[in-house]
């Protein structure tokens, strides 16, 4: 006898919930009553809508009408504040989900409001060298645990907050970095999750629901509170569109977050670009670009056999951009392999006279990860060049490094202390 087949309400958006509703010979504004307990209250169970009648939620259950709540397995928290989190689905699959309590300063230069709060935290520490000793391993740090939500851990004493968070977090920095698939398919040379393959897509409501997960944990809710959101975790967006797109009507329209505080990353699926500057609601648009030609692409991420930097450059500048928008182009810096002067002046080249951005980010280390950090100095030439070239360029600052919870580093990783020291090309600075 196989299983009862149920219906998640999570991910659902107000026309459906409105066919629901009629169906079941109830007033429409029930369908109103049923959104807010969902996206807003983020209730787990139909009982928890209280505004409902008893009787309704009786029969919607009976048919096999849930909420769909995505359910926190485990939660593992940084000594910066950083909490990665190991979201589960009712196949047995997970996936992982991260809250960054100061951001990493990724929107900085984006033309957005959050790009204006991103500077702010990257003017407040403007160096590569400065960003870069925070890639130096906490070797004495017990503050890696693996908890239940809820729970806390003897002997893990946080330390004194960033900048003293308070319940609007941190003036709208906070960040939620959430996951679009199951593993990636993308294949990217330097990438944790690239060594779990691709399981599944994830649907509309298993997106929305690690960010209403998250919320409900860190008691924060927007509109009132300012977060800012990007989809930049497991998996490549643009190869899950439909869903992708969904969720993310879902989380501006029901969840309250503004399109302007989104971001989603691709490694380049050059159709699904063109086809995105045409969403009414979208995020800003970030492209994963990481090489300066060809041939070092193809050996970094295997699918620029297929879209080209002639291809992808192509569609960059043929983005239909708002006003104060720029496109952001993420550049993983991999010690002696792509971070050399001549890899700057050819990226430089290639963005010459686009409104775009540059993010740099020093390779974040994990196991099976045959690359080496580069040094603060490289970055900083890196850097500089490309700002000589007239691109604005940053250095996203490293989060979580230690719980596996920094950019490439997600692979559902249970088993965590410490992260493996980077091996790092040169020396760096004395701290002080």
């Amino acid at each position: 006898m196989g299983k009862p087949v149920t219906t998640a309400l999570l991910g659902w958006n107000r026309e459906e919930v409105t066919a629901l509703v009629n169906e079941a010979g109830e007033p429409s504004y029930r369908a109103k009553q049923i959104m807010d307990g969902v996206y807003r209250q983020r209730v787990e169970s139909l009982e928890e809508i209280s505004t409902l009648p008893q009787e309704f939620r009786e029969r919607l259950a009976k048919n096999g009408v849930t909420v769909g709540a995505a359910r926190i397995e485990k939660k593992f928290v940084s000594v910066d504040g950083t909490v990665r989190y190991l979201i589960g689905f009712g196949d047995g699959q997970s996936v992982e989900t991260v809250w960054m309590p100061e951001g990493d300063g990724g929107e900085a230069g984006d033309g957005s409001e959050a790009g204006e709060e991103g500077e702010g935290t990257v003017t407040r520490s403007p160096s590569a060298q400065s960003v870069m000793k925070e890639v130096s391993p906490l070797r004495d740090s017990v503050a890696s645990r693996t908890t239940s939500p809820g729970t806390t851990v003897p002997g893990f004493h946080m330390p004194p907050p960033l900048t003293g968070l308070t319940s609007k977090r941190a003036s709208g920095r906070s960040t939620i970095c959430i996951s679009s698939q199951v593993g990636c398919a993308v294949d990217c040379q330097f990438c944790l999750t690239a060594l779990l393959g691709v399981k599944r897509n994830l649907t509309a409501g298993e997106i929305v629901g690690q960010v209403c997960a998250v919320l409900k944990d860190q008691k924060v809710s927007p509109p009132e509170d300012r977060i800012n959101l990007v989809f930049m975790g497991m998996g490549e967006p643009f190869l899950n569109y439909e869903n992708f797109v969904k969720a993310a009507r879902l989380l501006v329209e029901c969840v309250g977050i503004a399109e302007r505080r989104m971001t989603v990353s691709t490694a380049g699926i050059v159709p699904r670009i063109d086809d995105f500057g045409g969403e009414a609601i979208r995020p800003k648009l970030a492209i994963s670009l990481n090489a300066s030609n060809d041939a070092l692409r193809t050996q970094l991420m295997p699918l620029n056999k297929k879209w080209n930097l002639e291809m992808l450059m192509a569609a960059a500048r043929e983005f239909p951009l708002r006003t104060r928008e720029w496109i952001t182009f993420e550049y993983v810096l991999l010690g002696g392999v792509n971070d050399a002067p001549e890899n700057a002046k050819e990226v430089a080249e290639l963005l010459r006279g686009m409104r775009c951005k540059v993010n740099l980010i020093a390779l974040n280390p994990g196991p099976g990860i045959d690359f080496t950090t580069p040094s603060a100095e490289r970055v900083g030439a890196f850097q500089q060049i490309l700002r000589d070239g007239g691109i604005p360029t940053f250095v996203r600052r490293p989060r979580g490094r230690d719980i596996y919870a920094a950019c490439g580093q997600l692979k559902r990783t249970v088993e965590v202390a410490t992260s493996p020291e980077p091996r790092m090309q040169g020396t760096f600075p004395a701290e002080g």
